[in-house]
């Protein structure tokens, strides 16, 4: 159930009323200006906010404004027959919600870089150990996930430039891991004896196969953070795929400088099966700008995006299918 608030001027009540049609609300009036509470389900939420921002509401007045918010609970028996005329749709979370829920990746902080660092030291301990619970440890403390969500949504509403900042933000914290775990091995390899384990091995071996696992991770944690499930469980997908290889590569940087080509080709082709995994999701789910002239910019930069990505993909195919030929 969602709390609508319109506050805008009596003017406009004409044009809201037959959007709001038979859907549980109640007027007040203040001053010059109007407030309309209206009681919707959730799912209902993103059409009524779109008829409003479209045909209803000239945001252009400085008084014109939309509030939304979530009850705790609503005891009304009114209510309860309004909910019950109303017709089932499928949900769809508003965009002003996700663009929202990206802030907090916005900028990278020293927090994330301390927190991507402790999870590359971890994750370096248990490749060592071949400790597959540490490993998992590492994924759960690892805020990897933050710039491909930013990315995909970013993207999605046509924002080209947060959008390669959000790459460019992962693509600093997976240097930091990388840098980390060279110096660490480094360090460590003198006073103990670093065996290669099959942790170690299993991502130094790079296959198409990795490419699509880690579309279908990328695609999986968008739909999940859209739909508002726990970040946690989303985030340690997006780990999976990028911690554990990328630590691997400073590994071979250090010990095994043979296989370090294969441990960067594996890692590169995570980080662009969950970026395509990220866009796919964002455009099966029909995430976009309410306005049309910035849905055209959006799907402008999505159709280029899309196209880059598959060019970069085809050329790490290559790149693979050369390697494998060549050992």
């Amino acid at each position: 159930m969602k709390k609508v608030v319109v506050r805008t001027k009596k003017e406009e009540l004409e044009k809201i009323e037959p959007i709001i049609g038979e859907k549980f609300h109640f007027i007040e009036e203040e001053n010059e200006l109007i407030k309309i509470n209206i009681y919707i389900k959730d799912e209902l939420l993103d059409d009524l906010i779109t008829k409003l921002q479209e045909s209803a509401l000239d945001f252009r007045l400085k008084q014109t404004m939309i509030e939304v918010s979530t009850p705790d609970f609503v005891i009304s028996s009114v209510l309860k027959r309004a909910e019950e005329k109303e017709e089932k749709v499928k949900e769809k979370t508003p965009i002003e919600k996700l663009i929202d829920s990206i802030r907090p990746y916005k900028k990278l902080d020293l927090g994330k870089i301390s927190l991507t660092t402790v999870a590359g030291i971890v994750a370096l301990t248990g490749l060592f150990l071949n400790n597959v619970a540490i490993i998992i440890g590492a994924m759960l403390l690892s805020p990897l996930l933050g710039p491909i969500y930013a990315f995909s949504i970013n993207t999605a509403i046509g924002r080209g430039r947060e959008a390669f900042k959000s790459i460019g933000n992962l693509g600093i914290m997976l240097l930091v891991v990388l840098i980390i775990s060279f110096i660490a091995t480094l360090l460590i390899d003198p006073f103990v004896d670093l065996e290669k384990t099959e942790e170690i091995k299993s991502r130094t071996d790079p296959n198409i196969i990795y490419i699509i696992m880690a579309i279908l991770l990328g695609f999986a944690a968008i739909f999940a953070l859209s739909k508002g499930i726990s970040e946690s469980i989303a985030g340690v997908a997006i780990a999976a795929a990028l911690l554990p290889p990328t630590v691997v590569v400073g590994i071979a940087f250090a010990l095994y400088p043979g296989d370090a080509i294969n441990a960067i080709i594996l890692t590169l082709e995570n980080i662009l099966g969950l970026i395509a995994g990220g866009l796919s999701a964002v455009i099966i789910l029909g995430i976009g700008p309410r306005k049309y002239y910035e849905k055209a910019i959006a799907r402008k930069f999505i159709i280029r995006t899309a196209l880059l990505i598959i060019i970069l993909i085809i050329l790490l195919f290559l790149g693979l299918t050369a390697v494998i030929i060549e050992h």
